[in-house]
């Protein structure tokens, strides 16, 4: 055991969420902490939470009641509740729930050794609450938590969007780019450990270097990482669909490095309803923007998400959608249904969509989607892949899993591989011998 006791940290909501919680281990490990991997072994524990949407935040509250459980049990001795929960609710908090020991908005992680050090608790109540400028980056001690061949770059933080339905801006502050030195510097690290695949993250990653250079330098960082030797595959998540340049798209169909992937979240594709979500349609519609990715010579695979029942969705506009899904044939695809959070402009337009109709426009896409999603699946039966092999199934151990390039960890579907000798982390050539709606099978070639 470390001098200052074990800590156990529970990360709820999104990859953005997880480098947070990286970091915060990285300070903690630093600052003479031990790291825990269960509950039962720590003396403190830390939950970063999510409060983006109602659901998010439901289980954010029963996360720190059940963990304040264990504590008024004495089976902990510090509680520490961290991240956009906190920033969303502010003051209010400690009233709420006198049980935890500390609370921290999304620019004060640095501050998690200090409060679970300090001596002072049973007087005050420490709460760090303000406007996010904080900006983590390489020079910040950092624990990776996910298997050793794969790693997310956080590229920049916050967001400077002010779509109508959307707290980020409030929860996580202005965008702000780290510089290309930083980003390289920590990847080559990260390389160097062993990490095959790198995902760069931001709200926005499309913008990457606007605030910073004047102009969006998303392609220039691609272009510097894959110079870095044993870089097998970067990925480019959350890419804002109105900033797709002819750049980029000739370097992912160039670059094999450069995964054929877009993460492009179009939320919807009726004009009116883009307007009133605060995303204002480019003069390149949707459709004209798919055509433009499907005409490349490599097939990049696109991820998008949507959103149903917003505000004043007719039947007209939402079968306008499903008519769009219909035509893109998008690879994966992952659908909301709106929630009107308050505080955000969208919870006070009207007329409101029933929740009834939202969840069963909802289910009559996702129909639609398997459906796509099958036949293009389909089409890779008999083709060898390359397939990053992750370990065994959750279902079977059995069975080995793993993604190809088109399939981003935890987000989309997998590879079921049943025979043949893979090996954990290395990328290995799959022979595709089943397709289902959602997941592949096959077997090492």
């Amino acid at each position: 055991m470390k001098k200052d006791g074990n800590v156990f940290l529970i990360s709820l909501g999104c990859a953005k969420n997880l480098v947070d919680s990286e970091h915060m281990l990285g300070i903690l490990e630093s600052r003479g902490f031990g790291l825990a991997s269960k509950i039962e072994e720590a003396e403190f524990a830390v939950i970063n939470t999510c409060g983006f949407l109602q659901a998010a935040v439901e289980e954010a509250i029963d996360t720190i009641l059940e963990t304040a459980r264990l504590k008024n049990e004495g089976k902990l001795e510090r509680l520490v509740v961290v991240g956009c929960f906190v920033q969303r609710y502010g003051y209010k908090l400690a009233k709420e729930i006198p049980e935890v020991d500390g609370w921290l908005g999304t620019g004060e992680i640095w501050r998690v050794a200090d409060i679970l050090s300090a001596n002072n608790l049973t007087t005050r109540v420490p709460f760090f609450v303000n406007r996010p400028t904080f900006l983590a980056d390489h020079h910040l001690p950092k624990v990776q938590t996910t298997p050793f061949y794969t790693a997310y770059l956080r590229i920049a933080e916050g967001c400077s969007h002010r779509c109508s339905y959307c707290l980020i801006p409030k929860l996580r502050g202005p965008f702000r780019s780290r510089s290309v030195e930083s980003l390289l510097e920590e990847a080559a690290e990260m390389i160097s450990r062993g990490v095959k695949e790198i995902n760069l993250i931001a709200q926005d990653t499309s913008l990457y270097g606007k605030d910073l250079y004047g102009e969006a330098r998303i392609e220039d960082l691609l272009e510097s990482l894959i110079r870095i030797k044993r870089l097998r595959w970067v990925r480019s998540l959350y890419f804002h669909p109105n900033n797709v340049s002819e750049r980029l798209l000739d370097f992912i169909d160039s670059e094999e490095a450069v995964c054929p992937y877009l993460d492009l979240p179009f939320q919807h594709v009726n004009p009116d309803i883009l307007k009133s979500m605060g995303r204002n349609p480019n003069r390149e519609t949707p459709w004209e923007l798919i055509e433009r990715i499907r005409r490349r010579r490599r097939r990049i695979s696109i991820r998008t998400t949507l959103m149903v029942g917003f505000p004043g969705e007719t039947e007209e506009m939402f079968d306008q959608l499903c008519d769009f899904v219909k035509m893109a044939q998008f690879d994966h695809l992952g659908v909301f249904a709106f929630s009107p959070e308050k505080g955000t402009p969208a919870a006070r337009i009207r007329p409101a969509v029933e929740r009834k109709t939202a969840r069963e426009r909802l289910d009559k896409i996702m129909t639609i989607q398997a459906g796509i999603s099958k036949k293009i699946n389909q089409q890779k039966i008999g083709h060898v892949l390359p397939v990053l092999i992750e370990g065994p199934s959750l279902e079977t151990d059995l069975l080995l899993t793993g993604r190809t390039a088109t399939m981003a960890p935890d987000v989309d579907t997998k590879v079921l591989i049943n025979d043949g000798e893979g090996v954990i982390g290395e990328i290995m050539p799959v022979l595709i011998t089943e397709a289902h709606a959602y997941d592949l099978v096959g077997e090492i070639a």
